[in-house]
């Protein structure tokens, strides 16, 4: 049993008189000690989905479907059951680290809140939160504590939230963009340490971006989301060796190479469509080089194809390649 399972997870939000669909029908898993990426362009699902793992969904939301920790239905926890798992078993790391903290709070008191909660005396929580400081590359520990929020980098405080999100020492951690607001020299940095500390701890992780790249080098596995469904889901060497979705193709092609005989990137015509928006047939019909009219009439289901799953009817066409 995987540590991390999602199934067939629905998700409407009121929307005046009406109900409007984020997520249709998905399903996940994450395994102790694995990486997964879940990739897709702004407003396929992505948060939606990881925030759903901590009960974190509105409280007017239509949710149907089921979200598995370790055997436990998140769906159905009461509050004081959600603060348990979230101090213990999932930790999750934001975008943005400032929106993470008080800036009011010494950074020691926000590292040590949790652990203080928890029972652990406070000298030892102190200990624990020094020790996470240099883990993720702190170089004055004792002096980070004493600080606020505003004396830090992005970057440095991106290690901090980090650093807090391992307190509880969790088995699964989502991370939700965790790099979009920091440079590309300090996003390499915090992804370094991310992957360190997973593999260390053995921890699973849920790594959600846009970056199709950056998701095949951290994870294991990738689902690729698209106007709130899940469209492939494959190992990320096979997703860039054999794309079956053409929105996977696209999001590639889209995606600047070293490589010289790679070419300029190419990008994917048209514009996202929400859930709201998507056609009764497939939702990247409009914006598909290889649609037929079948595409147009039926959604294709998520089947599988040797050893990816792909939701297109084209899939075993080898029209990608």
């Amino acid at each position: 049993m995987a540590f991390l399972e999602i199934d067939d997870l629905t998700v409407r939000l009121p929307e005046g008189r009406a109900a409007r669909p984020i997520l249709d029908g998905v399903s996940l898993r994450v395994e102790k000690g694995e990486s997964v990426g879940l990739v897709g362009e702004s407003g396929s699902g992505k948060s939606v989905a990881c925030r759903s793992v901590l009960g974190l969904l509105p409280a007017k939301a239509q949710v149907s479907g089921e979200v598995r920790v370790d055997g436990r239905d998140v769906l159905g926890l009461n509050k004081a059951s959600l603060r348990s798992l979230r101090s213990r078993e999932v930790a999750m790391v934001f975008q943005d680290p400032r929106a993470s903290v008080n800036p009011m709070r010494r950074v020691g008191d926000f590292l040590t809140e949790g652990m203080r909660a928890a029972g652990i005396a406070p000298a030892v929580a102190a200990a624990r939160a020094l020790e996470l400081l240099e883990a993720v590359g702190i170089r004055d520990p004792e002096g980070a504590m004493r600080r606020h929020p505003h004396h830090f980098s992005g970057g440095m405080l991106q290690r901090v939230v980090i650093a807090a999100a391992l307190a509880g020492e969790p088995s699964l951690l989502l991370a939700d963009e965790p790099t979009t607001a920091l440079d590309v020299t300090t996003q390499a940095e915090v992804i370094g340490i991310l992957t360190r500390l997973q593999a260390e701890r053995g921890t699973g992780m849920l790594f959600v971006t846009h970056d199709l790249e950056l998701a095949a080098a951290v994870c294991d596995r990738v689902y690729v989301m698209y106007a709130g469904r899940i469209v492939e889901t494959q190992t990320a060497e096979g997703l860039f060796a054999k794309p079956r979705h053409p929105y996977t193709a696209g999001l590639l092609a889209s995606t600047p190479r070293l490589d010289p005989d790679a070419g300029p990137p190419r990008a994917i015509p048209g514009r996202p469509v929400s859930l709201a928006e998507a056609p009764t047939g497939c939702a990247f019909a409009a914006r598909c080089a290889h649609v037929q009219p079948r595409c147009t009439d039926e959604a294709p289901a998520l089947t599988r194809h040797d050893d990816a799953y792909a939701a297109c009817f084209r899939a075993d066409e080898g029209i990608l390649t």
